[in-house]
């Protein structure tokens, strides 16, 4: 199977056999892992409207992500991966039976925009997706791939920031670590994509307690600005 089959998922994958598959290697496998290294906390499941579905939109600081947005929102999941992660012969296998499909960090191809509008048409499944493309442990919002504010848009599709603390390192001493998860208010997907993102930031990093660096591409532009 090419790289790009692993973008282009159907309405028929994200099925009943998923979900399954996802709550039972959550709650059976990794959520017992966690909750012996972790005290979990999840703040906000308030501010995720009942009968409406939304893209999941957290900060990335570990492996345990996935499962961690999974256990904080109790929905069904389509994730996206990065492409490198289908390299590997093992993620290639197990990434797509957990929900997850691959999104071309460099650029938003129709096999991705094709599979959102596949997750949205199912009656369950939600959507989640890592601004920041990958991992950052540093306690900072950076590097953040804007795409996500196109997808909201492109399928009319509201955005909930969520923040993930406490795994910056991960904690080996059993019952000593804090995994904090908070929630935050729905991003209407109306508003431009400059807003959206902006009010991703802003919700991220207050939840999270995260310092916010512009990438170059906004330092130029607020430099412009000013002269």
């Amino acid at each position: 199977m090419s790289e790009k089959n692993f973008a282009r998922m159907y309405e028929k994958d994200f099925n009943l056999g998923k979900y399954i598959i996802q709550w039972t290697s959550t709650y059976f496998l990794i959520y017992p892992a966690i909750r012996l290294f972790y005290r979990v906390s999840v703040k906000g499941r308030e501010n995720i409207p009942k009968n409406q579905k939304f893209i999941f939109a957290p900060n990335h600081i570990s492996f345990l992500d996935p499962h961690t947005v999974f256990i904080a929102t109790n929905r069904p999941m389509a994730y996206m991966a990065k492409t490198e992660l289908f390299k590997n012969k093992f993620l290639q296998w197990v990434i797509p039976k957990l929900g997850g499909f691959a999104v071309n960090r460099e650029k938003l191809e129709v096999a991705t925009i094709k599979t959102v509008r596949d997750v949205m048409k199912t009656k369950y499944f939600n959507l989640c997706i890592f601004p920041q493309g990958g991992i950052f442990r540093n306690k900072k919002i950076e590097v953040i791939n804007r795409g996500f504010a196109v997808i909201a848009k492109m399928s009319k599709t509201d955005i909930i920031p969520m923040a993930i603390t406490g795994v910056e390192k991960y904690n080996w001493v059993p019952f000593k670590g804090h995994l904090n998860v908070s929630i935050g208010t729905p991003i209407s997907w109306k508003l431009s994509e400059t807003e959206i993102y902006e009010q991703w930031v802003r919700q991220v990093c207050s939840m999270a307690g995260y310092e916010y660096i512009p990438d170059n591409q906004e330092q130029e532009t607020k430099e412009t600005e000013t002269v």
